[in-house]
């Protein structure tokens, strides 16, 4: 007799269905000895609120044996980590600007929830607005973009002359620094190199659209499981500290989505106002240039002045006034992003003192490049929030 039936009797009852669960080891004997009287108390123990049992006792945290066990978990956790980060570096970049996407993306699905709106309409209309925007845009650059080009291609050997014509400014420019034999040395030198560099760039293009496709699949399903996500990370803090934690990490959350949406918005201006600009002072191609000073202006600090600096050497091949009009323009704009634009867009959501600032594009760009340093700022941000609020504080009562 084992559990008070017959050795190799099925068990049957509500309690024996409910400690062995009939999809996993069946038949149930109660051959199985002490598996089978834990079974039975696993049974007793089983309620409506808590399934699967309540929690254990905590384990005696003094134990030599758990210290010991914990220090050596820690430390291959941390290895682990570190392997995974190396190896999976890519994946995780492409990750995070995925989830960057999403949290810029959260106030208009949050705004458009709160009106009432199913989460995954929500969710769908924004995606939908955004390639309304996107496909919208390229409907009308594309071809412009396509015409300029081609009237740029027609205008090569004009240029050429223009090289070579020491009167002219391009041509004084070549006399001195020897342009036009130094692109010549380039060519010349190893055509391999430039047949194996067009190919590195097919190859870029691809992989590039292949990475975009990624991102926007993860950036949907972030949108639509952000809320499940959120309440999953908070149940990781304890009980006593998940009040503290949510209003923290929502804030931070709030200061990602306000950076990329003013960010986005800024950028618009800088390549409308450029356009105007450009248009203005007559400069050749000021659409391309334009949308190239907008996707530049993405990147905080140095974008804006990389897109000045490419504009104005465009606007040189006009004259030196028109040049020197436009480095004018570029900096004035900047003292009006900086100081009007900025302030009023983003308001006080991100608040980061200039050197901060500066630092964190840096080191942003130095680790992971132009997302490194698009996502700089925020990431500075959070940090600052969490220093601000946790380590400080802690600081001040020691």
């Amino acid at each position: 007799m084992t559990g008070g039936r017959p050795n190799g009797s099925t068990a049957t009852g509500a309690g024996a269905e409910l400690g062995h669960h009939p999809s996993v080891a069946q038949p149930h004997l109660d051959a199985e000895g002490p598996i089978a009287e834990a079974e039975a108390d696993a049974a007793r123990s089983s309620t409506t609120q808590q399934p699967l049992g309540p929690p254990g006792s905590p384990l005696d945290r003094r134990s030599p044996f758990l210290i010991g066990f914990t220090a050596a978990l820690g430390v291959a956790v941390v290895v682990a980590l570190a392997y995974l980060v190396v190896v999976a570096s890519d994946v995780l970049v492409l990750i995070g600007v995925a989830l960057f996407l999403a949290l810029g993306l959260e106030p208009a699905v949050s705004w458009l929830a709160r009106r009432g709106l199913r989460r995954g309409f929500a969710v769908a209309l924004v995606c939908l607005g955004f390639v309304v925007v996107v496909g919208g845009f390229l409907a009308l650059a594309v071809p412009p973009l396509i015409e300029q080009a081609a009237a740029f291609l027609g205008q090569v050997p004009r240029y050429l002359q223009l090289v070579q014509d020491r009167s002219s400014t391009v041509g004084q420019l070549d006399a001195r620094f020897g342009l036009q034999q130094h692109f010549q040395q380039a060519l010349a030198s190893d055509g391999s190199t430039l047949f194996d560099g067009v190919l590195g760039v097919g190859t870029a293009v691809l992989g590039g659209l292949g990475d975009t496709v990624v991102v926007v699949v993860l950036t949907v399903y972030f949108l639509a499981t952000l809320p499940g996500m959120r309440r999953a990370a908070y149940r990781l803090a304890p009980a006593s500290r998940r009040p503290r934690t949510i209003l923290i990490g929502d804030a931070i959350c709030v200061r990602f989505g306000g950076y990329v949406l003013g960010n986005v918005v800024m950028s618009v201006i800088a390549g409308a106002v450029t356009f105007v600009w450009l248009l203005v002072l007559g400069v050749p191609y000021a659409l391309p240039l334009a949308v190239l000073v907008a996707l530049l202006d993405l990147i905080p600090v140095v974008g804006a002045v990389i897109g000045g600096v490419l504009t104005a050497l465009v606007a040189l091949t006009v004259s030196w006034p028109t040049a020197l009009a436009t480095v004018g323009f570029f900096v004035l704009y900047k003292l009006v992003e900086d100081y009007l634009l900025m302030p009023k867009i983003m308001g006080r959501t991100v608040e980061v003192p200039a050197l901060l600032t500066v630092v964190a594009v840096l080191i942003g760009g130095a680790l992971l490049g132009v997302v490194g340093a698009v996502v700089a700022i925020p990431v500075a941000a959070a940090v600052l929030l969490i220093v601000q609020e946790i380590a400080v504080p802690r600081l001040d009562r020691t």
